[in-house]
């Protein structure tokens, strides 16, 4: 079985340095054409430099996902210049909260909007497009363990990628007639491989002993998921969410692994011309 996306044009919202950089490029290196999208045009440049510098095809098109003229603007600059979208990457998201007793409630507004009213407004407008040109696309939207479980002082949060889980469900029986998929992915503590980033950047999050094979995941590890969820292999899979995460959203409270665990296979790279 081999994955391609030849042909295929994707838009990656929150093209930012770790995640959003990294399933950009991952779409890229399976064949996509890629629209990064970012509220800041300089990291949205910088993905398309890192796609690019792997002999991808990309361009930017900066742009705040919740508000719906800046929407229009983005996709409708893909539209001109590839003439279609197949592929949407809900990556776009504010990080971060306090807890609900002192959380304020512009900010936690804020966050909803752009979590929340992000994913809609991108997975209108692309639909849109998608059934206007007669394209049985995929789209996806970037959950968290935070969705799912419960976690002090992040209410904002956990309330939005919440949402954003049962969007999915909702969007994919809209969206099911016209034969456009729509699927979840759900990353936990992530660490960064984006070699443009520094070492500290990129080291182990504190925990990773607690994952049952024994290794913290990477957006390349997450890459070659979504790239498979945004391929025809995936024709018949909706409304539906999926996880790398080594285990740890199915390990029990009190399962503590071994030290001597064998660990995961090696990984696959994408960034085969960084440094």
């Amino acid at each position: 079985m081999e994955v391609s996306l030849a042909g295929k044009v994707a838009l990656v919202t929150g093209t930012g340095p770790n995640i959003g950089s990294g399933l950009a490029l991952a779409l890229a290196h399976y064949g996509a054409r890629v629209a990064c999208n970012d509220i800041r045009p300089e990291a949205a440049g910088a993905a398309v430099r890192r796609i690019e510098l792997n002999r991808g095809v990309a361009m930017a098109c900066p742009g705040d996902v919740s508000s719906e003229d800046d929407v229009r603007s983005y996709v409708g600059k893909v539209l001109d210049a590839w003439g279609r979208i197949d592929i949407l990457v809900n990556s776009a998201g504010i990080l971060g909260g306090k807890s609900v007793l002192d959380y304020d409630v512009e900010a936690f507004n804020r966050q909803l909007i752009v979590n929340c009213t992000g994913n809609f407004l991108n997975t209108k407008h692309v639909a849109r497009s998608m059934i206007d040109r007669d394209i049985r696309g995929s789209i996806i939207c970037i959950v968290s363990n935070a969705g799912w479980s419960g976690q002090p002082n992040n209410i904002g949060y956990c309330t939005s990628k919440g949402g954003i889980a049962n969007f999915v469900r909702g969007a994919a029986m809209d969206l099911a007639p016209y034969g456009i998929r729509v699927n979840s992915f759900t990353p936990i503590a992530t660490r960064r491989d984006n070699p443009d980033l520094d070492e500290a950047a990129r080291r182990p999050a504190p925990g990773t002993d607690a994952i049952p094979l024994g290794e913290q995941p990477t957006p390349t590890d997450y890459g070659h998921v979504v790239a498979f969820l945004a391929s025809d292999l995936a024709r018949l899979v909706t409304g539906s969410d999926f996880r790398v995460d080594g285990g740890a959203g199915a390990k029990h409270w009190r399962y503590v692994p071994p030290a001597d665990r064998k660990g995961p296979l090696p990984l696959i790279p994408l960034d085969v011309a960084g440094p």
